[in-house]
């Protein structure tokens, strides 16, 4: 992600899986949840599709046997910042690990047709952007990425995708991408009110002294 004159940027190649409800626990399995760090899981991300063996906490891939056959073992993919996909990305349980996989192995924006609620919500507070697009532009990223490897720039100020001069544009509630563009967590929005916070704390105080003895 970069900044420009025109706003922030995220540019990069797209890999693409097609398939529908992707769930957690295709993107990250529960044998990893055991961990109780927030980083470090981009080596398990897509565990049962990136390699032929079974794996454990603490074993990097380099100890892993790859499946080449898998999209981000292939350059240029293995690189990608941007992920397509199609309906309901992200939907079953509610692990926070699931985003965490994808932010550090490096992908920044995933494009699908709908998401799994509490993976959408789960993305703007970890810096990855879920963008919904419809049916029919979903599958034009398809086809275009089966054709060539596709390369797209999404300006998150503007809200728009650019890939050859054409433009897509993007809904997304403002408070939502705010989180992203401006790397707020929910302290750094509760700081946000710190004034209105402490005043309360004071009328609170002078209004039911009882509370505080």
């Amino acid at each position: 992600m970069k900044s420009n004159s025109e706003g922030l940027i995220i540019d990069g190649v797209v890999a693409h899986i097609d398939r529908d409800n992707i769930d957690t626990d295709q993107i990250i399995p529960t044998e990893y949840l055991k961990s109780i760090k927030k980083f470090g899981f981009e080596d398990y991300l897509f565990d049962g599709w990136r390699y032929k063996d079974d794996g454990k906490l603490g074993v990097t891939k380099e100890e892993r046997i790859i499946d080449e056959s898998f999209i981000l073992n292939k350059e240029p993919y293995n690189e990608s910042k941007i992920l397509l996909s199609r309906d309901n990305f992200g939907c079953g349980s509610s692990r926070e690990h699931a985003v965490w996989a994808l932010r550090d192995f490096g992908i920044k924006a995933v494009i699908a047709s709908s998401f799994g609620d509490i993976f959408y919500n789960n993305s703007f507070k970890n810096g990855l952007l879920p963008i919904i697009l419809g049916k029919n532009e979903i599958e034009f990223l398809f086809s275009e990425s089966k054709q060539n490897v596709l390369e797209l720039s999404i300006d998150l100020e503007k809200k728009e995708i650019i890939y050859n001069q054409k433009c897509i544009t993007f809904a997304v509630e403002k408070h939502l991408i705010d989180r992203i563009i401006f790397g707020l967590d929910d302290i750094d929005i509760t700081f946000k009110d710190k004034d209105k916070i402490i005043d309360f704390e004071k009328n609170r105080i002078s209004t039911r002294p009882w509370i505080f003895k």
